[in-house]
């Protein structure tokens, strides 16, 4: 275990506080010992660091999920069951399932983050959900050290949102291994989403493999979104709206070039992104933070911002959309 460290390199806006302790985790059994020997100390799970907002100093011990390995539960010509230990970075995984021509998550290229946080939000991009290929879910509970396993039905997976999000929850489980369903053929594929098919289209395939998906995908988000080595992001900061039909309607009626996705009769998705930028925030700098030039989404921390500098800016952009657009959007980062 370390002491008195810093977490900057632990979360990618690179926000520069402090863990009284830091313990990199590479087994259940050593996370086991910890829980045994330190059971009255606060702990913060960390995976990749990719979706918090550090906010103050750690006053405990921070766990970092290490843990490695994939393991085959099962497979036939169609499909194949794999175990994924939580600390296997989820970028890498989606290249390894490519390469292994293991249909399913390729539309969740670049992602950041560790595979045992990927639940948790129930990550989705350009049309595809990690709860499309969930099995099962296991995680330590760490009050017990017992080991719980969640069926797909159990993890009550919605929007950015599943159990391990709710407040109870929080803290509550180490998640050591993901169990996935991967097509080995038939690949079912997301095409419709986003720029997906225009970005195909560019490169002269009109018959893609996974391969071809997760390329695209990775062309995209490399095109619009910051890289954290560059510059500290979390990602999409906010969650999309998702309204009822009454509120789109009179949206729409004073912005008919909105753009939208519609849910079902009685809501539609709309772009938080394009919110912000109507409200005037894209690309502006605020101090040592600010919001993206090329995706509004994105909340920026310059190299010296604070987690409460970057709070305050997604606080303000809250308020201004929320008057402009009658919607109050979420943060999909987590504050801590």
């Amino acid at each position: 275990m370390e002491k008195d460290i810093s977490l900057k390199p632990y979360n990618t806006f690179g926000i520069d506080v402090k863990a009284d302790w830091l313990a990199h985790i590479e087994s259940e059994e050593q996370l086991l010992t910890i829980l045994d020997d330190l059971p009255d100390m606060s702990k913060l799970i960390l995976g990749g660091g990719s979706n918090i907002l550090l906010l103050d100093d750690f006053k405990g011990i921070v766990l970092l999920n290490e843990i490695k390995g994939k393991e085959i539960l099962n497979e036939d010509d169609e499909k194949i069951i794999l175990k994924i230990k939580g600390g296997e970075n989820w970028h890498d995984l989606v290249m390894w399932s490519v390469e292994n021509n293991y249909g399913g998550i390729e539309n969740l290229a670049l992602i950041p983050g560790k595979t045992g946080t990927a639940p948790m939000q129930n990550i989705g991009a350009y049309g595809a959900e990690i709860k499309d290929v969930i099995e099962e879910v296991h995680a330590i509970d760490m009050i017990t050290g017992y080991e719980k396993i969640f069926s797909k039905n159990e993890c009550g997976f919605g929007y950015r949102h599943s159990i391990f999000k709710l407040p109870e929850n929080k803290g509550k489980y180490f998640i050591n291994a993901v169990v996935l369903g991967l097509q080995k053929k038939k690949h079912q594929l997301k095409l419709n989403y986003g720029a997906i098919k225009t970005t195909l289209a560019e490169n002269g395939i009109d018959k893609p493999n996974v391969r071809d998906v997760a390329n695209a995908v990775i062309k995209i988000r490399r095109a619009k979104l910051p890289d954290p080595k560059d510059i500290g992001n979390a990602g999409s900061f906010f969650k999309n709206p998702i309204v009822s039909k009454k509120i789109f309607e009179k949206i729409f009626s004073e912005h008919a070039q909105m753009p939208y996705y519609k849910v079902d009769e009685n809501a539609y998705k709309i772009p938080a992104g394009w919110l912000i930028e109507q409200a005037g925030f894209k690309g502006k700098k605020f101090g040592n933070v600010g919001v993206h030039d090329k995706q509004a989404l994105v909340l920026v921390n310059y190299g010296e911002g604070t987690g409460l500098d970057i709070k305050k800016l997604s606080e303000k952009i809250i308020d201004v959309v929320q008057d402009k657009f009658y919607i109050k959007l979420q943060a999909e980062v987590n504050f801590i």
